[in-house]
């Protein structure tokens, strides 16, 4: 009987999620209004604990979204993931947060929620946003599988111009989904957000498996350098 706790901080929603043997029980997360990752990442740990009668000890894993993301977002959520297992001595198992937002959106298919025509030769693009019209990306199957690498994909008209080629439907969803609204006349577009739910499966077929990573040298997915913006107000005070 598996307990785990999942968290994901890579984008400007801050989610908790706890599952026993697959099956989401508690979750909390914040909206998209403003980033207080740092704030509310504990808060929210504590409540899906308490809400369930639970001590902390009593998890068997500890499952964060692994990136890409934002970098802030990423370093919260992997440095308390990180921290609960060296506390609690458990295992901490990694989750392509990519592959979790596809996961999300293919449960809200389930549900009748997400609309696909044909999900034998549909893909997915979960888009998490990497600014100006950037985003993180990675084409998965409806089984989930992945069509190719992540990567840091500006958008254009003729972005994924291959699977429109191929006459293959293309869902397009994430906080980067909005860039592209005008971009991609053929594409489906869903409203699927990040969530913490959205690692809870995935994180089952882990622990089950024992696909843990090495907590004391484990770094998130960033796919790209963070880069540090000078102010260019204390530059022109300099000059």
């Amino acid at each position: 009987m598996a307990r785990i706790l999942s968290i994901e901080t890579g984008t400007e929603v801050c989610s908790v999620a706890l599952a026993q043997d697959g099956e989401l029980i508690s979750l909390r997360e914040s909206g998209a209004e403003g980033r207080e990752h740092a704030n509310k990442l504990g808060l929210y740990i504590d409540e899906v604990l308490r809400e369930n009668g639970m001590d902390a000890d009593e998890l068997d894993a500890v499952a964060v979204g692994g990136g890409p993301g934002s970098y802030t977002g990423l370093r919260i959520g992997v440095s308390t993931a990180k921290g609960l297992c060296y506390a609690l001595g458990r295992p901490l198992i990694a989750v392509d947060s990519l592959q979790a937002l596809a996961n999300i959106a293919m449960e809200e298919y389930a549900a009748g929620i997400v609309e696909i025509e044909d999900p034998t030769r549909a893909l997915l693009a979960p888009m998490i946003d990497a600014r100006r019209m950037e985003v993180y990306t990675r084409l998965f199957d409806t089984a989930l599988t992945p069509q190719g690498e992540a990567a840091a994909h500006i958008l254009t008209s003729e972005s994924f111009a291959e699977v429109f080629a191929a006459g293959r439907e293309l869902l397009v969803f994430g906080n980067g989904a909005q860039k592209c609204l005008d971009l991609l006349p053929r594409a489906r577009f869903a409203r699927v957000a990040s969530s913490a739910r959205g690692l809870v499966t995935l994180a089952e077929t882990a622990f089950q498996a024992r696909n843990f990573v090495d907590t004391a040298y484990y770094e998130p997915y960033y796919l790209k350098d963070f880069v540090v913006n000078p102010n260019r107000r204390n530059l022109l005070m300099r000059s």
